[in-house]
């Protein structure tokens, strides 16, 4: 399962994204990245591999006067585990990027009519098709942007989008997927995949629902819905665990943790794979015929 982690606020946000990536790793992941906005261009650093090989990349940068970013951890279900399908991924202008922890249903679908429209594709992942179709709606709104996109979209997602063009802002959502927000006494803003990677910095957080969009900035944090549009009014909540209870989610230890967590996991190795209406299998990204799978001895 995927990690995402996001800040804007006075902090610089470099060593922020990686300690939150840090508290994450219990997730499993194969290749990590992070993005941030420096001088209104957008700086990213990804690689294939453990965080130990991303914090050495991003050793000379630990200092840079960023202070809004995003990084992810990444488990590969559309495509291989490589650098070039490490997140975050970008639009065709480099200046819009998309981290997203799921499983996009109709990526193939939506992937064929970007490219008839003239965008460009540099990964296998179903994540890139959320940066070009954020980047078709886009115009003076990045939250509506990303509103009308994801209502093209199905299948499950949490994500972060953040533009070069839009600076010190970033836009979350979630349906199935889970992603939480934070708050701190400076006004700065957090997001992220579960509560661990908030804790070192805050306890007050509001849980993203289902079909819900939350715009984030120093200060300010906006939530609405993905359907109407309409504003969102939720109370902070505080969370009363300590880093390590946390990170079993409040269960008394990890075993008991993972059995409760087993139908989700279920769902969420199979979701996108299976078509709920017919029964069948679906692997898109394989191009294998019926007569080549009978040939496999061995999976």
């Amino acid at each position: 399962m995927c990690g995402i982690v996001g800040y804007v606020g006075k902090r610089r946000v470099v060593p922020v994204l990686l300690e939150g990536l840090k508290k994450l790793e219990y997730r499993g992941y194969d290749s990590a990245g992070i993005v941030y906005l420096k001088d209104g261009e957008l700086g990213t650093h990804r690689c294939e591999g453990k965080l130990s090989k991303l914090e050495a990349l991003i050793e000379d940068f630990y200092g840079v006067q960023a202070y809004c970013g995003l990084g992810h951890t990444r488990w590969a279900t559309h495509g291989a585990p490589t650098e070039q399908n490490a997140h975050p991924h970008r639009d065709c202008s480099g200046r819009l990027v998309v981290v997203h922890n799921g499983i996009i249903e109709n990526y193939h679908s939506l992937r064929e009519e970007l490219k008839e429209l003239g965008h460009q594709f540099t990964s296998e992942t179903d994540t890139e098709v959320l940066a070009h179709l954020i980047e078709e709606n886009l115009s003076d709104d990045l939250a509506k942007a990303v509103q009308k996109s994801l209502q093209r979209v199905e299948g499950s997602y949490a994500l972060g989008v953040m533009s070069a063009d839009f600076p010190g802002t970033l836009v979350a959502a979630r349906n199935h997927s889970p992603l939480v927000l934070g708050t701190d006494e400076r006004g700065s803003a957090y997001l992220a995949s579960d509560i661990p990677a908030l804790l070192p910095y805050t306890d007050q957080v509001i849980f993203l629902e289902d079909m819900e969009l939350a715009i984030l900035s120093e200060g300010e944090r906006t939530l609405l819905s993905l359907d109407t549009g309409d504003a969102i009014h939720r109370e902070t909540t505080t969370i009363e665990w300590n880093a390590a209870m946390a990170e079993k989610a409040g269960y008394k230890h990890f075993m008991l943790k993972e059995i409760f967590e087993q139908p989700q996991a279920i769902t969420n190795t199979v979701s996108g794979r299976i078509n709920l209406e017919t029964g069948n299998i679906e692997l898109p990204e394989i191009n294998l015929d019926r007569e080549e799978f009978d040939r496999i001895d061995r999976i």
